[in-house]
C-alpha cells in the first residue's frame, strides 16, 4: 500500500500487546516518508519487531508548537507522514492536537488508522453504562485541585473516565469516595492487555481498599471508571450537597442549607440535620 501524497495518518499503536497492531496500520509505518513519535526511543523499539524502518521525527509536548508548520510545509510538498503515541490512539492524553489542527487548516488531508484505545478497551469490559460517558483524562497532580476537580463531578449522570499513574492512583482513589461516596460503583483497569492486566470492580471504598492493602494494585497504567450519579433525586442531593459544603464556608448551616435546598431542589433534611 502506498499511501496518498500529502497525507497524515494518525495511527493507533498497541497499548501493550504488540499483536493488536493491525495490519493497516503496519502497511501505513512502513510506507510513509517519515514517522511522528512522541517518544522516538520508544517508537524505534516498537518499529524494530515489526522490521520496520523509517525515519522518525520527535513530537512531543515540547516542541510540536514549533515544529507543527515544518511538518505541515512537508505534507504540503507532497510527503505523506505518520502520527503515533507511546502507546493507543494519538491526541487522547497525548500530543498531536497542534499538528492535527494546523494539517487541517492547511487543507491537508489527516486520515485516521483506528485501532487500541485504553479509553474503549475499559469501557468494553467494565460493566458500567457505555452508552453515554465523558473521558476527562488525567486527574491534576495537586491534591487542592484533584479534589476541587472531583467535587465538580459529583452530580454527572454520565460513566466518568479517568487516566492515573501509579504513583496518584492510592491518592485519587481516597478522593474519589470523598467526592463520590464510598457505595459509588466503579472499575479499576490496570495495565490493560499486558501481562499483568487486571480489572476489579466493586464499590469505591472497595476498590480503594484493595489497593490500600495490594502494592501491586499500585503498580503500572490505569484506567478508572466511576458509575454516574443513579435518578434525578440522587443527582439533586449530590448537587446539593456540594452547594452547602460551599456555601457553609461563608453562612450559618441553616441557611446555608436552606438555599442550597431551594437551588438544588433537594430535600433540606438530606443536606443538614439541623
Amino acid at each position: 500500500m502506498q499511501p496518498a501524497a500529502g497525507t497524515l495518518h494518525v495511527v493507533a499503536t498497541p497499548i501493550g500487546n504488540l499483536a493488536d497492531l493491525s495490519p493497516r496500520a503496519l502497511d501505513t509505518l512502513r510506507a510513509v516518508d517519515a514517522i511522528c513519535a512522541e517518544d522516538t526511543r520508544h517508537t524505534r523499539r516498537l518499529l524494530a519487531h515489526f522490521g520496520v524502518d523509517r525515519p522518525l521525527l520527535a513530537l512531543h509536548e515540547h516542541n510540536e508548537a514549533e515544529v507543527a508548520a515544518r511538518l505541515v510545509a512537508r505534507l504540503a510538498a507532497g510527503e505523506s507522514l505518520a502520527l503515533v503515541s507511546d502507546a493507543g490512539t494519538p491526541l487522547v492524553s497525548d500530543p498531536g492536537f497542534r499538528l492535527v489542527s494546523a494539517a487541517r487548516e492547511a487543507g491537508i488531508r489527516v486520515s485516521p488508522v483506528p485501532g487500541p484505545s485504553a479509553i474503549i478497551a475499559a469501557l468494553s469490559v467494565a460493566g458500567l453504562p457505555s452508552d453515554r460517558f465523558t473521558f476527562e483524562g488525567f486527574l491534576p497532580a495537586k491534591a487542592s485541585a484533584r479534589r476541587e476537580r472531583l467535587a465538580s463531578l459529583a452530580g454527572e449522570t454520565r460513566t466518568l473516565v479517568f487516566y492515573e499513574s501509579s504513583h496518584r492512583i492510592a491518592d485519587a482513589l481516597v478522593d474519589c469516595v470523598a467526592a463520590f461516596g464510598a457505595e459509588r460503583p466503579a472499575v479499576l483497569a490496570r495495565e490493560l492487555t499486558k501481562l499483568f492486566e487486571t480489572v476489579l470492580d466493586g464499590r469505591l471504598g472497595e476498590l480503594q481498599a484493595a489497593v490500600e492493602a495490594d502494592a501491586n494494585q499500585r503498580k503500572g497504567e490505569f484506567v478508572l471508571l466511576v458509575g454516574g450519579v443513579g435518578d434525578d433525586a440522587e443527582a439533586k442531593v449530590v448537587q446539593g450537597r456540594l452547594l452547602y459544603s460551599k456555601l457553609a464556608a461563608h453562612l450559618p448551616p441553616s441557611t446555608a442549607a436552606k438555599l442550597a435546598a431551594e437551588i438544588s431542589g433537594a430535600p433540606r433534611k438530606e443536606l443538614y440535620g439541623g
